[in-house]
């Protein structure tokens, strides 16, 4: 059985979200987008995000959208392969519109920061040593 994780993300502006994560070197997968929500492949096709509209995301959900720049209810962390890539994926999180909430921790065995999103979700990136992942 293929195993997947789709994350369900609300956004105010779907062209706006999809500048963002182009920024950031993300690919859409235009079979599942149109114009209520984009599909974002963040790890191959194993880990994906779906960006809706927050009207459409509140019609799945029949409760209110959270204001993820008020609270936040998840912090979506993803392992990178070098302390430059973390690095990077910042830099381009920023230039884009993003905003970094600290500055990045060294830890010796790992090396993290973080960034949120135009819609203010927080995405933690991080590089943990080879040694250290054993």
């Amino acid at each position: 059985m293929h195993k997947q994780i789709i994350l369900n993300l609300p956004v105010k502006d779907l062209d706006k979200s999809r500048a963002f994560f182009g920024a950031l070197g993300f690919t859409f997968d235009t079979r599942y987008s149109g114009e209520n929500a984009a599909f974002i492949n963040i790890v191959g096709d194993t880990i994906q995000a779906m960006l809706t509209t927050e009207p459409f995301f509140q019609s799945l959900i029949g409760k209110p959208v959270a204001n993820a720049k008020e609270a936040n209810e998840v912090v979506i962390c993803l392992s990178c392969d070098s302390r430059e890539e973390v690095d990077s994926l910042i830099a381009r999180a920023a230039a884009a519109g993003g905003r970094i909430p600290h500055p990045p921790e060294d830890h010796g065995f790992m090396y993290d920061q973080g960034f949120e999103d135009i819609d203010g979700h927080l995405w933690n990136l991080v590089w943990t040593a080879p040694q250290a992942a054993r």
